[in-house]
């Protein structure tokens, strides 16, 4: 009790306060800098680089509206080589359904399925009439590569459809792996960016297995190129903060995209620090009608 009261009574000290805030004053400074750094490499200097010279690379078209980083520019720019035939996505781990990778996509017209094992997105979906005519639906549960195929199933997920994302940080790799009969036509994937391009690396599989916030998590870049390569699928890009990775099916390539689809060319590295919102808080937009 005695070290609570003079705990409270040392933190109002004019001097003890004035250091306080501060302290958190020079915070707001790094971060504002941090954010300068970013804005003015990805809008300015980025596109000088021999690196991403080649306008074939997807890197240069990532924006943001809902996603967590540049994913929304680069599956647009993906969308708008290939087209589209139903518009229908399903992303697995949709995190609190304002921050994802096809929260814009719903916007746009698009209809889709969403699992999670937490149920933090339907919030955002209280009190949207637009959102409650059939075009999303949904399924909270622990995913794991054995049962995933079959919630795929309960939710009527086409066999072929134009988007599939995966997120769900310690299994990613065999969340995909336990997906091998359907056959999107683009899949994005987290994966670890801190494994080396060339490292084929993936973590020991275990079902009820979840991320403990170390980098011992999901698998390496290469390891993603290697099942996608036995699925059809060809590594097209990396978003520039080196969480995502975009894989197109074989047949629609055509010349489209930056070769050599291998991680040693698309792979970024770990720049997670440079993980920020741009612009207001994430909310989904209203809906669009299909189109």
């Amino acid at each position: 009790m005695l070290r609570t009261i003079f705990a409270n009574l040392y933190r109002r000290l004019p001097l003890v306060r004035e250091c306080r805030e501060m302290q958190a004053s020079l915070s707001r400074i790094e971060k504002a800098l941090k954010a300068g750094q970013m804005i003015r490499l990805l809008d300015f200097e980025l596109h000088d680089h021999p690196r991403y010279a080649d306008p074939r690379r997807l890197l240069r078209y990532q924006s943001q509206v809902c996603s967590q980083n540049g994913e929304d520019g680069i599956i647009h720019e993906i969308f708008r080589r290939i087209g589209t035939t139903a518009k229908i996505f399903a992303e697995v781990g949709v995190g609190d359904g304002c921050e994802n990778n096809t929260a814009f996509l719903l916007s746009q017209g698009w209809t889709g399925f969403w699992v999670d094992g937490c149920n933090n997105f339907l919030r955002a979906l209280e009190n949207r009439e637009d959102l409650q005519r059939e075009c999303l639906k949904y399924f909270v549960s622990i995913i794991s590569r054995e049962n995933i195929a079959g919630l795929f199933e309960q939710l009527g997920v086409p066999k072929e459809f134009d988007l599939l994302s995966l997120d769900i940080d310690q299994n990613t790799y065999y969340a995909w792996e336990g997906l091998r009969s359907f056959r999107p036509r683009v899949v994005v994937v987290e994966y670890n960016g801190a494994v080396p391009p060339d490292v084929d690396w993936k973590v020991r599989y275990s079902s009820n297995r979840i991320w403990d916030g170390t980098q011992n998590f999901g698998a390496g870049l290469k390891a993603f190129e290697i099942i996608g390569r036995k699925f059809g699928y060809s590594l097209v890009g990396c978003e520039f903060v080196g969480s995502n990775a975009f894989f197109v099916r074989d047949d629609l390539l055509a010349g489209k995209f930056a070769e050599p689809f291998t991680a040693e060319n698309h792979h970024e590295p770990p720049r997670y620090w440079m993980t920020h919102r741009r612009c207001h808080p994430p909310a989904i937009l209203d809906r669009t009608n299909p189109g």
